[in-house]
This record gives structure tokens, C-alpha cells and sequence, in this order.
């Protein structure tokens, strides 16, 4: 009995000791979250290939756009391959959020981002291993896709979530995303200039916020903008402009948090014959101005997360005539493909009243409105 013992012993101490031996490793090869799942569950060789195969060729096959917020249900099935795949525009400022939840703590998922670049896709993220969960802002407007996988013996319910927010707080307190009536770019002084920022309209003396900490660089009345405050962002090397204040608040220091108040809507400088607004402007040291809404672009009219889906096996038939779409909107979609009565589709999931699938005649995935097909049992 005591000799059992030390072996086990023995054995927990070798095992730990691989452990930190790996780790020890991982620190110098850096290796990706899949070659972690492939070395620590001793997958084989054949299988992951087969695995990994899918993914690249997720990203050759078209893929759906989907508008955020998105949420998703449904269930990884083991060794089914699926790889989950979604385009979304994204813009400097956008923080971009993806988290999958699993009715099993122990299932793993992979999440991995990349955007297009000259047609092809530049991986730009990828989450942790055992981190069903990825956060990054994106530093440049684009096109980009997120990709999902499930590991090869997957078999759990799940729900998607991809959202974004704006990396700073919305600069005027109180206000929407319908207070901004002017934005980037739009013409003035008959087009000899354009508009170096956004125009949020507030009743005068609102007041105006630290977007963002911060360390106060310039305020006073001066040119153009009238009463003034510039605002530094250390973290990403760019100044914040508050430009048209009715009267700016005393700072007893130059460093600041989010939140804290700088001055008060007006209209003074070149907008005194304008309605109170605050000009919100964003610069760079190099590169000059670049466009602020997204930082502080609001989220509105959250969907709420459809978590009844819960398919007891992959397929479904269609009942009629079927549009496909390359995104879960009639309006804002084109048809790529038809199916007809008698069809079969394999569902990957649901959001709200459209069908996640990929019909057995293609290789890409759609969306199908949930009143033309109906699950088999």
C-alpha cells in the first residue's frame, strides 16, 4: 500500500513537472492556442489536420455579414467540423467583444480575427487558450472576419455573442447618438474646408466630460474654437479637442479621469450664430485629424439573447420555396441561393427569427428565416 502510494506521488510530481517544463517552453516558442490543444490533449495528428483544414478553408468560402449587436444559439456537435464564420464592418475607435458560453466549462472554443487585406485575410487576434472570450479595439476601418471553432469532441449548447462599444465615453453628459448633426467630412466655408470632427447639439451649459483619462494640454478662448480644451490620450498618442464651450470648468490639475468635467456647451468662436453644440474633434501627431465618431459612438436597442434554441439533431426541411441570405435581414441581404420543398439544411444555430444553416448543396453558410423551415425530429 505504501509503495502504491509513492508511485503516485512520484507520478503527480513527473506530470507537474512536464507541466512547468511546458510552460517554461511556451515562454520562448510563444506556440498559438491550437498547438496548445494539440500537444496538452495529445490530439492526433490526422484528426487535428482534418480540423485545421476547415478553418482554412472557412477562410476562402464567402462568409455572412451580420450587423452588431449579434447573438446566436444553438449546439457544437463532436466531429461534426463546423467552423462558424461572420464578416462585419468595424471602425478606429470600435472596441470589438466576442464571448461564447457553453452549458460545459471543460468544452473548449477558438476564436480568431482577421481582416482583409489586398483580397486575402491577415490574422490580427486570436484568443487565449481555455478563453472563450476575445477583446481588442480596432485601430483601422475595414472589413473583418471573426471565425469560431469548436474543438473536434464538442458537444455542448451554446450562445455567441459579437458586439462593439466605443472605446470613450460619449464627451457631452446626458447625450445620444442623435445629438451628432454635423460629422466628419461635411463641407465648409463652401467647400474650401471640411469638417475636422462632430457636432454634438446640447442645451447650453450641459455639461462636457473626459472622454477618456487624460492629461489636460490647453484650455482657454482662442481662434475658431472659442473657449476650449485640449485633452491628451497618453494611451493612444492623440489630443482631444472641445471646441465652442460656453465656459470651461476650473481643473485644479492637469490630469483628469473619465468623467470628469471640462466646461459647459455654448457657441462661442466662428459658432456664434449656431445653436449651442460642442465640436468634438480627435488628432494625431501624425496623420493630423481622424474621424471621432466611433470612439464614442453609443450602443442602442440591445437584442436580447435568444437562448431557447435547443436542436435535438442537425437538420431541418424546408417547408416551401426558400430564399437564402448572406445576412439575417430581408432588407439589408441578397439571395444566394433557393431551396425547395424537401430540401435538408444543417443548422448551426438560430438568431431571433432566422436559422444559422449551410445547406447540403453548398459550402457556405446562410441565413433562413425561421418560417420556412422547421426541425426534424
Amino acid at each position: 500500500m505504501k509503495s502504491r502510494v509513492l508511485w503516485l506521488l512520484l507520478l503527480i510530481l513527473i506530470l507537474e513537472g512536464c507541466s512547468e517544463i511546458n510552460k517554461a517552453k511556451d515562454l520562448i516558442s510563444n506556440p498559438s492556442a491550437r498547438e496548445i490543444y494539440q500537444r496538452d490533449l495529445k490530439i492526433n495528428d490526422q484528426l487535428f489536420a482534418i480540423w485545421e483544414t476547415e478553418k482554412e478553408k472557412s477562410l476562402q468560402n464567402d462568409s455572412i455579414f451580420i450587423e452588431l449587436p449579434y447573438h446566436e444559439s444553438g449546439k457544437f456537435f463532436p466531429k461534426s467540423f463546423s467552423v462558424y464564420t461572420y464578416l462585419i464592418e468595424l471602425h478606429r475607435g470600435d472596441l470589438l467583444s466576442v464571448n461564447i458560453k457553453q452549458d460545459s466549462t471543460s468544452s473548449l472554443t477558438f476564436i480568431d480575427v482577421f481582416s482583409m487585406e489586398n483580397s486575402t485575410y491577415k490574422k490580427i487576434k486570436s484568443s487565449d487558450f481555455r478563453k472563450p472570450e476575445l477583446q481588442f479595439e480596432i485601430e483601422k476601418d475595414n472589413l473583418y472576419k471573426v471565425v469560431i471553432q469548436p474543438e473536434i469532441d464538442a458537444s455542448s449548447f451554446f450562445n455567441i455573442e459579437i458586439q462593439r462599444s466605443p472605446v470613450y465615453l460619449f464627451p457631452v453628459a446626458g447625450g445620444k447618438n442623435r445629438d451628432a448633426q454635423s460629422f466628419w467630412g461635411a463641407q465648409r466655408d463652401g467647400g474650401k474646408r471640411s469638417h475636422e470632427g462632430i457636432d454634438i447639439f446640447a442645451s447650453r451649459g450641459t455639461p462636457v466630460i473626459a472622454t477618456v483619462d487624460g492629461r489636460i494640454t490647453s484650455s482657454g478662448e482662442k481662434g475658431l474654437g472659442g473657449k476650449q480644451v485640449w485633452l491628451r490620450d497618453t494611451k493612444r498618442g492623440q489630443s482631444l479637442y472641445y471646441a465652442h464651450l460656453d465656459s470651461v470648468a476650473p481643473i485644479k490639475n492637469y490630469q483628469v479621469k473619465a468623467g470628469d468635467t471640462l466646461g459647459f456647451v455654448g457657441n462661442t468662436g466662428n459658432a456664434r450664430t449656431t445653436a449651442p453644440h460642442l465640436h468634438f474633434g480627435i488628432y494625431r501627431r501624425y496623420g493630423g485629424a481622424i474621424n471621432p465618431y466611433y470612439f464614442i459612438k453609443q450602443n442602442e436597442n440591445k437584442e436580447p439573447i435568444d437562448s431557447s434554441f435547443l436542436p435535438k439533431n442537425q437538420l431541418a426541411i424546408v417547408n416551401n420555396l426558400a430564399n437564402l441570405r448572406n445576412s439575417n435581414s430581408v432588407k439589408n441581404s441578397q439571395i444566394i441561393q433557393k431551396l425547395s420543398t424537401g430540401d435538408t439544411i444543417h443548422i448551426l444555430g438560430k438568431t431571433l427569427d432566422w436559422y444559422h444553416i449551410k445547406a447540403s448543396s453548398s459550402m457556405n453558410s446562410s441565413f433562413l428565416h425561421s418560417s420556412l423551415a422547421s426541425p426534424l425530429n
